[in-house]
């Protein structure tokens, strides 16, 4: 079989397709890559960063996130350096547990940033004072 220059890698290899590809001269694994009219070359079975389920179940969140910070304007942790409005939402269940929680309102805290990294920074007195489970 003669070798030419592939358009997808510029390496000298048989061609695999050269039809229905835009004109584009393409090895066997380079074909496979390649979307029809799309000349930038993506792996077909790339691994998204974040599941279907999970996208979907963060849209929700977002969604719920809004409202609550809405319905709860002010932060409920209140240390020394508060910033009083509540921009962040804690999670009071964490590690394994958060999954499990994290649509569920009802384990919320609305709190300011300065709160929300003081309870991340001291786990022991926050679990003391119930912000942490």
């Amino acid at each position: 079989m003669k070798l030419k220059i592939c358009d997808g890698c510029g390496k000298e290899k048989p061609i695999w397709k050269s039809s229905g590809t835009g004109g584009l001269k393409l090895c066997q694994q380079c074909w496979s890559c390649h979307k029809s009219g799309d000349n930038t070359q993506k792996p077909k079975n790339e691994i998204p960063r974040v599941s279907a389920k999970r996208k979907q179940k963060d849209a929700e969140y977002l969604k719920l996130r809004e409202r609550y910070l809405t319905e709860n304007p002010l932060c409920v942790i209140r240390i020394s350096g508060c910033m009083h409005n509540a921009t962040d939402i804690h999670h009071t269940y964490a590690g394994a547990n958060r999954d499990v929680f994290y649509l569920i309102q009802s384990t919320w805290k609305g709190t300011c940033r300065v709160c929300h990294n003081w309870v991340h920074e001291n786990p022991a007195k926050a679990r003391e004072l119930g912000y942490l489970k």
